[in-house]
């Protein structure tokens, strides 16, 4: 008995340019009623019954068709970016459907016959033979939420191998331009950042900076190696990188996280199982880089009260909306101990890392992995135990992030003041 696959649109032969006739198929109606409508005057004032074919060409005004077939391919032009604009998801899947098709139809896994085509002057023995593809595998593909569904019939014929082993032509191929992965953080909390030197971790972390500014989010930045991050401290609040500060930030953190949990239920609206955002409270997020170095600074005694309050926030943060993200060369179960590891559900691994690096990211897992140093390319898992290639976001050249995140910052404080003094005005 055959099985129904789920729904999703199945890759055809002919898809190979389903971009192509899928424009078509949509701008040559419009591009002729344009054109129409520059000559529809001089159409409808045409007496066909008398009018010869000698007499249309003699009083067609080539200067005029010129100019409207010009604006009808301006009109068609201005339509294909606004469609691209507004309708980001349904053109990718189409150049997703035509790449699948070419993909089975250049490795050739289908099955044809040769047939004789009869030319035009069939006493000439003109014959030709033609392929036919007799049999094309049944694949259906589906984009949702953000995801690609890539379903494949079941037959247990000679290409089932090759048709089953698809993550490498379908990452490198499908995946390698990130517009559809998001962190929610408010379902899926805390992140935990993997990478070596010159995988793009910081680039990466300094993009979440900026982003987080751009809402009401408070931010609270550590940085034990005084590097990169560490620079921030001249242009927003929040940023350590001694160890006696950043421990006293991380108590911070910490206390003022359980004392929301309990103002939290106390506040008029409130409701269980509502979180902070339904009371109109702001996120905090604490962003921890090099997380293992600052362990490694600590005693026995103050790492195991650092693990014991990081414990606290990845179990208890979601509710209070207070976040971890936290980055590290490698996420050594040493430092990451007591199952904190596994309250992390947005995970990137940049750069290249070893087999036991992925495991120790991912857990077991039967993916296999580029190992190819590439800065800003690796994996990532938002949550859904789904692990896809990941590029971080493309930062244009000449990019100051500390003069971006500066301006982003002085306009929150000047926000924040005119708020105050509003309050004041008020009262």
């Amino acid at each position: 008995m055959k099985q129904l696959l789920p729904r999703g649109k199945r890759i055809r032969p002919t898809d190979k340019d389903l971009v192509f006739h899928t424009a078509i198929a949509a701008l040559l109606p419009v591009f002729l009623l344009i054109v129409l409508l520059f000559h529809g005057r001089s159409i409808m004032q045409t007496d066909w019954q008398s009018v010869s074919l000698s007499q249309m060409g003699e009083s067609i005004h080539i200067p005029y068709l010129l100019i409207s077939m010009s604006m009808a391919g301006l009109m068609c032009l201005a339509a294909v970016l606004v469609f691209r604009h507004y309708r980001r998801d349904y053109v990718k899947q189409l150049y997703h459907r035509q790449k699948l098709a070419k993909m089975i139809l250049e490795n050739k896994w289908y099955e044809a016959e040769q047939v004789q085509s009869d030319g035009f002057f069939k006493d000439l023995s003109s014959s030709r033979s033609k392929e036919k593809i007799s049999y094309f595998p049944e694949i259906y593909y589906q984009l949702k939420n953000g995801l690609i569904h890539i379903r494949v019939e079941i037959t247990l014929g000679k290409y089932q191998d090759q048709l089953l082993h698809l993550e490498k032509k379908l990452e490198s191929g499908l995946y390698c331009v990130m517009k559809n992965i998001w962190w929610e953080y408010d379902k899926l909390p805390h992140m935990l950042i993997a990478g070596g030197t010159g995988g793009g971790k910081t680039y990466f972390i300094l993009t979440l900076i900026e982003a987080l500014l751009r809402t009401n989010a408070a931010l609270y930045v550590l940085d034990p190696k005084n590097a990169d991050l560490a620079d921030l401290e001249a242009v927003m609040p929040n940023v350590y990188y001694r160890k006696e500060d950043m421990t006293a930030c991380l108590d911070r953190f910490y206390e003022e996280m359980m004392k929301r949990s309990e103002d939290m239920k106390q506040m008029e609206g409130y409701k269980t199982g509502e979180n902070y955002a339904y009371l109109g409270l702001p996120a905090n997020f604490l962003i921890f880089d090099e997380y293992v170095a600052f362990m490694e600074m600590l005693g026995t005694k103050e790492n195991a009260a650092v693990l014991n309050k990081l414990k606290q926030i990845v179990m208890l943060g979601r509710q209070a909306g207070f976040f971890l993200i936290l980055a590290c060369q490698r996420p050594d179960a040493k430092y990451l101990g007591d199952g904190i590891r596994d309250q992390f559900n947005f995970r990137v691994a940049l750069g290249r890392m070893s087999e036991m690096g992925y495991g120790m990211m991912f857990g077991e897992t039967d993916k296999d992995f580029f190992l190819k140093q590439i800065k800003g390319r690796g994996y990532v898992d938002v949550g859904t135990s789904v692990i896809s290639e990941f590029y971080t976001p493309l930062v244009p050249k000449g990019h100051d992030f500390l003069k971006e995140i500066k301006l982003l910052a002085n306009s929150r404080q000047d926000t924040q003041a005119a708020c105050g003094a509003e309050a004041a005005r008020v009262d």
